[in-house]
């Protein structure tokens, strides 16, 4: 059993996940364990690439992480990166351009095994095809000191699903394991129907877990959500892993809870700072949760999901009203989900003027 200083890992906390094999499977035999300890490292949403509030030193966030790695006296067996390595966007060269400069960044790691998955982020918009040129296959296995890695790809096809093909590989590969082998399934959504409103999920994650459960000892590693999150599906344990560059709403939020809004008036709003707006005898005062991308929309009853002006600042300066106006806040994170506030209205009622 190899043993370790806690402290050194705690200055990983909020970077990155540090798992230890020894106790991973607890299912597994003592013997099977033994000798054969080992920990490696799990980055997750790195998001090269991001510019904005909830991060203001996202540019050098991901070269501290590494020199972080790279100060550790214990050294990982490797490094995963489980996902989103780059922020979204429509340009197919700037696209390459973030993944290229990912990877010059994270070849200062002094731990060379380095494995790399995609996230929608990299690969959704095209299936894969820049990811691809960069960092290789998006799906594959790889075996280390008696655990079998397997790392799907739940990213590429735009409808959030792993997909017949890839199933069939992955059957295929688990009629090769043992009933009591150790396999770490590595993706970047959870399989599991955590938050499907928010694409939290996996089209057909389920079948994949399905496919899981003939073998006792199975553990997935999981980004997506920007935070840690434990859940069960049968015997099967998902652990999520933190963003290294911002967090997201826990899951179940609704998007109500999000904003607290009476009568807009005109006037300086300032969510971040739950700052109220007042005009004459009316507030307006909305309230972010979790230093999320601070947005407000503007629109006419009737105008669309999104509202009609598009989004503001985290700062904004109303208007005066007109004929029913309503205000609404988002919290959303370049493709991933957004959520939105319930429609917070104002009838404006304009009084005559009277003339004798």
């Amino acid at each position: 059993m190899m043993h370790h200083d806690r402290r050194e890992f705690l200055k990983l906390a909020g970077m990155a996940g540090v798992t230890f094999t020894a106790g991973l499977f607890p299912a597994s035999r003592a013997s099977a364990q033994a000798g054969s300890d080992f920990h490696f490292v799990q980055f997750s949403d790195t998001h090269w690439g991001f510019k904005g509030a909830p991060n203001p030193d996202a540019e050098h966030t991901l070269e501290k992480a590494v020199a972080t790695v790279n100060g550790l006296a214990s050294k990982p067996d490797f490094i995963v990166f489980t996902g989103d390595l780059t922020h979204t966007t429509d340009d197919g060269k700037e696209r390459r351009a973030r993944m290229a400069r990912f990877k010059e960044i994270v070849s200062a790691l002094t731990v060379k095994n380095v494995r790399f998955m995609p996230g929608e982020h990299d690969a959704s918009l095209d299936k894969g095809e820049a990811y691809k040129e960069f960092f290789g296959a998006t799906h594959y296995t790889f075996d280390h000191k008696g655990v079998h890695f397997i790392a799907l790809d739940n990213v590429s096809d735009p409808a959030a699903k792993l997909g017949d093909e890839q199933l069939a590989w992955l059957a295929a590969d688990l009629k090769q394991r043992k009933p009591d082998d150790r396999i770490v399934v590595l993706t970047h959504r959870p399989l599991f129907d955590l938050q499907p409103s928010w694409d939290w999920t996996t089209a057909d994650g389920a079948k994949a877990i399905d496919l899981l459960m003939p073998f006792r000892n199975v553990v997935v590693f999981y980004g997506h959500i920007h935070q840690e999150h434990h859940q069960m599906t049968g015997h099967i344990a998902h652990h999520a892993a933190k963003s290294l560059i911002f967090a997201l709403p826990a899951p179940g939020l609704r998007p109500q809870d999000l904003i607290n809004a009476n009568a807009p008036a005109a006037g300086k709003l300032n969510p971040a700072s739950k700052e109220k707006a007042r005009a004459s005898a009316q507030d307006f005062e909305a309230v972010f949760l979790n230093s999320m991308f601070q947005q407000m929309f503007t629109g006419l009853q009737g105008e669309g999901p999104f509202g009609g002006s598009g989004a503001t600042g985290a700062t904004y300066t109303t208007p005066a009203l007109s004929a029913t106006t309503y205000y609404r806040a988002a919290v959303t994170s370049g493709a991933c989900p957004t959520a939105y506030s319930t429609t917070n209205s104002v009838t404006v009622v304009t009084v005559p003027s009277i003339t004798s």
